[in-house]
């Protein structure tokens, strides 16, 4: 849930959503193919979703 936690606190701060690379300085990932599977989980279980092909246009669910 780190991740869910830093999309949060980043839409809280700047307004939009972070970019996958982005995200994975804030929780520590390197790989941003890990960061964009771990987006995928969150959006099939309904936690985030986004608008566009690109994880900057995402939105918080539940």
């Amino acid at each position: 849930m780190a991740i869910l936690r830093a999309i949060r606190d980043w839409i809280a701060e700047c307004g939009e959503g972070p970019s996958t690379r982005q995200i994975g300085h804030r929780v520590g990932l390197s790989s941003s193919s890990s960061v964009a599977y771990q987006l995928g989980r969150l959006e099939t279980l309904g936690y985030i979703s986004r608008t566009g092909s690109r994880w900057r246009s995402c939105r918080l669910g539940r």
